[in-house]
């Protein structure tokens, strides 16, 4: 993804979040805009202010184009995360806005918890899915949790879930990969 591409998300999240302040949630204008945004992709819009995590929506499969699920995302992370309340007109000026566009996911496969252990690597993003809950982890998380073990137990109860989810043969493992970006990392 180019820079300008980048860009352009940055500029749709934000806008999105100010604009919704105000009680305006239209969507951007998708004419004129690169082909790339356009297509369906998935994203996570995660707010921090501080370094601390402010809120954080997204979609981990591509159904609807980038540029729409980014400005959806940057609502929800802003007004709709349930762990937070809504985000107030006067944090905004200090809250950072990251963007995250996900790969497709793949499927992990892996035979018992301790394959599975030595199979993650902290670049990937992992989704757990059971038919009693699903959750997932950006690879932004392996910064907090970096023990793959505390990872794993971590994401089980983030889905409802007992760690010993990974041994049920309903379980399915999936990753992918983000390219994530803030205004400061485009002016680098």
């Amino acid at each position: 993804m180019s820079r300008g591409e980048k860009r352009i998300l940055l500029d749709v999240a934000h806008s999105a979040i100010s604009r919704a302040f105000r009680g305006d949630l239209t969507p951007p204008d998708l004419s004129d805009l690169p082909p790339r945004l356009l297509e369906n992709g998935a994203s996570f819009v995660t707010l921090t202010q501080g370094g601390r995590l402010r809120g954080c929506i997204g979609s981990v499969e591509a159904y609807r184009p980038l540029v729409l699920d980014v400005h959806y995302n940057a609502i929800a992370a802003a007004f709709r995360d349930p762990r937070f309340p809504p985000l107030h007109p006067d944090e905004w000026p200090y809250t950072e806005v990251e963007v995250s566009v996900l790969s497709e996911p793949k499927i992990l496969h892996y035979e018992g918890f301790e394959d599975l252990v030595r199979k993650l690597r902290p670049d990937m993003g992992v989704i757990l899915e059971h038919p009693e809950g699903r959750a997932t982890f950006l690879p932004q998380v392996w910064e907090k949790i970096p023990d793959p073990v505390q990872f794993l137990t971590e994401l089980a109860y983030k889905a409802g879930l007992d760690p010993s989810v990974y041994d049920d043969p309903r379980t399915v493992v999936r990753y992918y990969t983000v390219d994530k970006f803030t205004y400061r990392d485009l002016e680098e």
